[in-house]
């Protein structure tokens, strides 16, 4: 629910194939190569998933950074917590695309060819890959990098612009990641047939997000003053925080 009430996107998509993305050195605990497999799934496309547990886990991690109160503008009353009805009607709104972490010899086994894997000028890979084959068996804390929404920003006639939430797991922050699942962002959004991009609330204090989005050549097209009321960082009480409007063109 927003401001002009529910918002549907007006044309529908076809599922998008699969992209894999080179991980910085720095994703990397040893010395295997690894590599983030990018997913495109709606909330029917997550029926097998679910029972797996994976939007449970999307959930739970979500509900976690809502507590922490610092990057999203959702609220709970004091002693509840953001619940999973409440999550899957915001985030699966439309598109979600999840991000899971694979080593080389992992996309080797899902068929992917090994000269291609190999290709250091190419910054991506569309292919054709199989979701548990590049899950694996894994714990979902272990192999999901990150996650984000892609619904519109307004309704009907503006529904051609978009709006996006990110999220890296709490056990993937620091390796790379954010910047790959904000990459793909660009890459996925026109396919679904958006022409712009808009970010409403990228509060002041979320420094790690407004690198991306300006090193990505987004435009800061506003400032919102105190549009914030945020916890702070040493857990001592709350403050307002500016907020920085974003605008990227596709075309």
């Amino acid at each position: 629910m927003s401001a002009y009430g529910a918002i549907e996107r007006s044309w529908t998509s076809r599922t998008l194939r699969s992209t894999i993305w080179k991980a910085p050195s720095r994703a990397s605990s040893d010395e295997a190569e690894q590599f983030v497999v990018l997913f495109h799934l709606t909330l029917r496309d997550t029926e097998q998933q679910s029972r797996d547990g994976l939007v449970a886990f999307m959930h739970n991690e979500f509900a976690d950074e809502i507590e922490r109160g610092q990057t999203y503008p959702q609220e709970t009353a004091p002693g509840s917590r953001y619940t999973l009805d409440a999550f899957t009607a915001y985030f699966f709104a439309a598109d979600v695309f999840v991000g899971l972490i694979c080593a080389s010899d992992c996309l080797l086994q899902a068929g992917i060819d090994e000269e291609k894997i190999r290709v250091d000028a190419v910054e991506f890979l569309e292919a054709e890959v199989d979701f548990d084959s590049i899950r694996n068996g894994r714990d979902w804390g272990d192999c999901v990098a990150g996650f984000y929404y892609i619904k519109p920003n307004y309704p009907g006639r503006s529904s051609h612009n978009c709006n996006a939430g990110f999220f890296t797991s709490h056990l993937q922050r620091g390796k790379g990641f954010a910047t790959i699942l904000a990459k793909s962002y660009l890459h996925y959004a026109p396919q679904l047939g958006y022409k712009a991009s808009v970010f409403n609330l990228v509060y002041a204090n979320n420094q790690a997000s407004i690198r991306i989005w300006d090193k990505l050549g987004f435009t800061r097209a506003g400032l919102i003053p105190k549009a914030g009321r945020l916890k702070k960082s040493d857990g001592d009480g709350e403050e307002y925080v500016d907020a920085l409007v974003y605008y990227k063109s596709f075309e």
